[in-house]
């Protein structure tokens, strides 16, 4: 991402809650086939965000705390992850390598996190969008207090070793990084995060568990995984609206984000946002670690479907439609214009991709 870039987004609110007054940082030509009624409810939205957090508004998705808890299909190969994954955008994995004694000491260090000082979590966490502290205890907005760091959980101070932390969202990313490339496979198409380190990013992101109306935040993610370490209820928002799922203890839950989505030409169903887990009348402090691979903020982002039509010898050109005639179900967007918007819209009444799919 240019320099530039970074600098607007500093400048601007880095909450996940935050204001979606100003206009995402790089805007591109390639919005010019936006339709107006998609700004509309854009805007409708941004109001809607305005609301006190106590009116109870009409959605058509049921409420998280409302749903019974069901069992994810368990999914004990990744050869399998596509049959498993596809017709709900999740699933548990219940056969992988990562300690149950990793994820304890994990856990335990990113709680310890939540007791510093607020102007140490404000100075200690480096702030380079989307990585970051995000929520203040002086907020009124019903944010959740959370910490997204990089894949080796990088800080601007040796006070915070994180070692067990760091370990942990290695490992996890190692595992995503498995996964997508089965999903690839599945697909019949080639992996684009291929071995190049840079064409993926990850983020470790620790939040307080979803309580009342405090929000989990959002970001644009292709896996997502969870490790269940104890007895514990996630909920999540998936295409069919609000679910609330039970892992075995000491598997991992993996979630399909919306970019697996548009990769696979809408044949995945997806997740949007992170699964979280949910608080009960006698919790005690309970925390949600989600390990999200996702994509470089300079990414492009489509269907991973074949170029097929030829303009002239060496060059080709991109067909809305591939070789057995399936067509486009998206169409092409800047991932760094649709993180922005994402990120900073608290509430979701329709589905973000919807501005993209092909009329």
């Amino acid at each position: 991402m240019a320099s530039s870039a970074q600098e607007q987004h500093q400048i601007l609110p880095t909450l996940y809650g935050g204001a979606t007054s100003a206009p995402p940082p790089t805007p591109a030509a390639h919005h010019d086939n936006i339709l107006s009624t998609s700004n509309a409810a854009d805007a409708l939205s941004r109001l809607l965000q305005r609301l006190p957090p106590t009116l109870s508004l009409p959605t058509r998705f049921s409420s998280p705390s409302s749903a019974a808890a069901t069992c994810p299909p368990s999914l004990t190969s990744l050869n399998d992850v596509l049959s498993c994954v596809s017709k709900l955008g999740y699933a548990q994995l219940t056969d992988h390598s990562v300690p149950h004694e990793l994820a304890n000491s994990a856990e335990s260090e990113a709680l310890a996190l939540f007791d510093l000082s607020q102007p140490q979590k404000e100075s200690l966490i480096p702030k380079n969008w989307p990585f970051g502290y995000g929520g203040d205890e002086e907020e009124e907005d019903g944010l959740a207090e959370s910490f997204r760091l990089d894949s080796v959980c990088s800080t601007k101070s040796n006070e915070l070793g994180l070692v067990s932390l760091r370990e942990f969202a290695r490992a996890l990313e190692k595992l995503g990084l498995k996964i997508v490339d089965e999903l690839a496979k599945g697909l019949g198409c080639e992996n684009p995060l291929g071995d190049d380190p840079t064409r993926s990013c990850s983020i470790m992101w620790v939040s307080e568990s979803l309580s009342g109306n405090k929000s989990s935040g959002f970001y644009p993610f292709i896996i997502g995984l969870q490790y269940q370490i104890r007895n514990q209820k996630y909920s999540m928002l998936s295409d069919s609206g609000w679910v609330s799922v039970l892992p075995h203890v000491d598997s991992i839950l993996v979630t399909i984000g919306d970019i697996a989505q548009v990769w696979s030409n809408g044949k995945l169903k997806k997740v949007r946002g992170r699964a979280v887990a949910t608080v009960g009348e006698n919790s005690s402090r309970c925390i949600t670690m989600s390990l999200l691979i996702t994509l470089p903020t300079e990414s492009r982002v489509a269907p991973l479907l074949p170029k097929t039509t030829k303009k002239e010898e060496g060059e080709e050109e991109i067909s809305n439609v591939g070789e057995e005639g399936v067509e486009k179900v998206f169409n092409s967007f800047d991932f760094e214009d649709y993180a922005w918007r994402v990120y900073h819209e608290r509430i979701h009444f329709k589905d973000p991709l919807d501005r993209y799919r092909v009329a």
